[in-house]
């Protein structure tokens, strides 16, 4: 019997995204019949750089140029940011699955099927980038999701609170917006696609929430306090409201949690 820890370690590390995309579905349908097993002797390993296509150029935040929604280059850019944010949103999902171990049945069945989504919505924007005449990787992008991962990787709670709670959760914020301006362009396959995404994103945030929870039940800690705590030093500006919160409310947060955020955006 195959091991999905293996496994989830290979299609971290595949470059090329018809493959990833295509091993993503393997591992699910086989972990879904249970024919994987959670059996591994071998040390997890730090993944400093996960699989990406060679042609993708990764460049800090601040020099991914500016797009310009009125022309199409600067749609096509804006597109590819977000098929950018999927395909790290496969990585992360198996990255969790691989680097966590000894948990409940359930944690594997969670990311297994987040890996999956996210796999279909990246097929999804990378069909509209292909559409628009581009492909992925024809601009630049930055790895701050990965690189939080990076720093994540001793702590389950810590990846918890800081990949799906804080990062992925500005997309809850920001998807609605983006979605009023693709509608003005007239753009309606992406505001479709964009609508799957964020009814599909806050149960992957939901997710997040829920194994949060359960390493602060295990340890015994207050929730809100631990995450406005652990949130706190990595704000810097980059939470700012409105929050969807009728989103985040589904998405596992508490009243007191979006009150701490909003307290913590004025001040960072």
């Amino acid at each position: 019997m195959n091991n999905l820890f293996n496994l989830a370690y290979n299609c971290i590390r595949v470059t090329e995204p018809l493959e990833k995309i295509q091993l993503t579905q393997t591992i699910a349908q086989a972990w879904q019949l249970r024919q994987l097993n959670l059996e591994s002797s071998e040390p997890i390993k730090s993944i400093s750089i996960p699989g990406y296509p060679a042609r993708l150029r990764l460049v800090p935040p601040r020099e991914v140029p500016w797009r310009n929604l009125l022309t199409s280059e600067g749609q096509a850019a804006l597109l590819h940011a977000l098929t950018h944010i999927e395909f790290n949103a496969i990585n992360l999902a198996w990255d969790a699955v691989y680097r966590f171990r000894d948990l409940p049945d359930d944690f594997y069945d969670d990311w297994v099927k987040v890996a999956q989504e996210e796999a279909y919505h990246f097929e999804l924007l990378q069909q509209q980038l292909q559409q628009l005449g581009y492909q992925y990787g024809d601009f630049t992008a930055h790895n701050g999701l990965w690189d939080m991962a990076v720093k994540t990787t001793s702590d389950l709670l810590e990846r918890m609170a800081l990949v799906p709670r804080f990062l992925e959760a500005r997309g809850l914020d920001a998807t609605p917006t983006l979605i009023t301006k693709f509608q003005s362009q007239g753009l309606t396959p992406i505001v479709a696609i964009l609508k799957i995404i964020l009814r599909d994103e806050i149960e992957h945030v939901a997710i997040g929430s829920r194994w949060f929870k359960f390493c602060c039940q295990a340890r015994e800690l207050n929730s809100e306090m631990t995450f406005q705590d652990l949130v706190t030093p990595y704000l810097k500006g980059r939470i700012k409201p409105p929050f969807n919160i009728e989103a985040r409310l589904a998405a596992g947060f508490t009243q007191q949690d979006l009150n701490n955020l909003s307290q913590l955006a004025k001040v960072s």
